[in-house]
């Protein structure tokens, strides 16, 4: 069994934990500017493309649909139901293809 997928996915939860428990502790008792939440608020979306976009010079059929399914869903709704479409598209073509 390949423990890698497992160890990534580990390390990049504890990775996301940290990070908002750091910026918590560091942001609690201050008022941001409108600018500054604007980036706050532009952080999860970065973070799932840095995740995504690998896929973008895959030569997979179910990889490029998928994409191609994700980043329409981006266009209409947010982030969670977004990523949820991602998972199980990915999932049923890859299975399917």
């Amino acid at each position: 069994m390949n423990l890698l997928p497992i160890a990534t996915i580990l390390l990049m939860a504890l990775s996301t934990y940290f990070t908002r428990i750091l910026g918590y502790l560091l942001l609690r008792n201050r008022q941001l500017s409108p600018r500054m939440q604007a980036i706050m608020d532009a952080a999860p979306g970065c973070v799932l493309i840095t995740i995504i976009s690998p896929y973008f010079v895959t030569d997979k059929p179910a990889d490029l649909l998928a994409l191609a399914i994700s980043l329409f869903a981006a266009s209409r709704w947010g982030l969670l139901p977004v990523v949820i479409i991602s998972v199980v598209t990915t999932a049923l073509l890859r299975f399917m293809l």
